[in-house]
């Protein structure tokens, strides 16, 4: 037992030195970020992070999943510039209040998190970095992976509403409008699959599911790539006009992040749409059936890969941008 439990060990120390090879020698999209980019001006920072979000979670570990999903919408909108942190005005509607966005929580965690950050190390560290590090440390505080977040990206100045409705994947997407979005940023359709498997954390609201169950074609018809057997027990949850019930995407497993949403998937009880269509296309199914099949054998592998490329999508560094004294509005 003693040896396994050595080999194991010796085995995920190996991975995690590869994990760091390739991001040193890929900073694809990604000129200035760097592991280590606060070493001199705020050395502190991961460990500041880390201290906030293990008493946050530990609190609230409903939180988690959200603010993964939050990291996820900052980055596909105007790409990982904080972006979604910020408020609107009386002049502009920002992303925040744009309609996918409406069901995010936790902006009070990055926003105490922001403080404590400003109170070591004052105008030095971007609100899009902390975001990435909150993204990950949440997810590590619910048996999730723990990636390397290369940083030193600077914070947008526009945020638009309209934007998250044109960038952002939906949950009716099917499998063509998915891989048109995810390739759009510079991800593959391995990263589509890969990062869909966050869903294993986390609740949506009914309306992502009520069209499935009540009106699929306009006929007040059921989604027939549902399970029927499954059909009546989100029924039961799901009311057709219910808009405001939450209901578990991972039943089971929603605090714990796992291989179990592959389960689902492949028994057809996916919640979304876009979760059925990954069992339309022969890449992304065959995924599907592996981590089903095999306990998740490379998912917690592939998640960490994914999450560091789409860390990097679009990022503003050097002279551009700002440091957002506040998360919540431009300076």
């Amino acid at each position: 037992m003693e040896q396994m439990a050595y080999l194991k060990n010796l085995c995920s120390l190996f991975y995690h030195l590869l994990l760091l090879a390739f991001i040193l020698t890929n900073n694809v999209n990604a000129d200035g970020l760097k592991l280590g980019f606060y070493e001199n001006t705020c050395p502190k920072v991961e460990a500041i992070v880390q201290k906030i979000i293990a008493e946050k979670i530990s609190l609230a570990p409903s939180l988690a999943a959200p603010l993964l999903r939050m990291h996820f919408h900052d980055c596909f909108v105007r790409g990982c510039d904080g972006s979604v942190l910020i408020d609107s005005t009386k002049n502009n509607q920002a992303e925040k209040d744009g309609f996918p966005n409406l069901s995010l929580r936790g902006f009070q965690i990055i926003d105490a998190t922001k403080t404590a950050v400003e109170a070591a190390c004052p105008g030095v560290v971007s609100c899009a970095d902390i975001l990435a590090l909150v993204a990950r440390d949440a997810t590590y505080q619910i048996k999730g992976p723990y990636w390397p977040v290369p940083l030193g990206r600077r914070d947008g100045r526009v945020s638009i509403a309209s934007e998250s409705l044109t960038d952002l994947p939906s949950p009716f997407d099917n499998i063509t409008r998915l891989k048109e979005h995810f390739t759009s940023k510079g991800l593959s359709v391995k990263d589509l699959v890969v990062l869909s498997g966050g869903h294993t954390v986390g609740t949506s609201h009914c309306l992502g599911v009520a069209v499935r169950l009540y009106n699929f074609t306009g006929r007040g018809d059921t989604d027939p790539s549902l399970d029927s057997d499954y059909v009546p027990y989100l029924k039961s949850k799901c009311k057709p006009t219910d808009t405001t019930t939450l209901i578990e995407m991972d039943p089971g497993s929603v605090r714990t992040f796992d291989e179990n949403y592959y389960i689902n998937v492949l028994k057809r009880r996916g919640l979304f749409v876009s979760d059925a269509a990954l069992l339309s296309d022969y890449e992304t199914s065959a995924y599907v059936k592996l981590q089903a099949q095999s306990h998740g054998s490379t998912f917690l592998k592939d998640f960490q890969e994914s999450m560091v490329k789409m860390g990097q999508i679009g990022v503003l560094t050097g002279s551009a941008g700002e440091i957002r004294r506040y998360c919540n509005a431009i300076n």
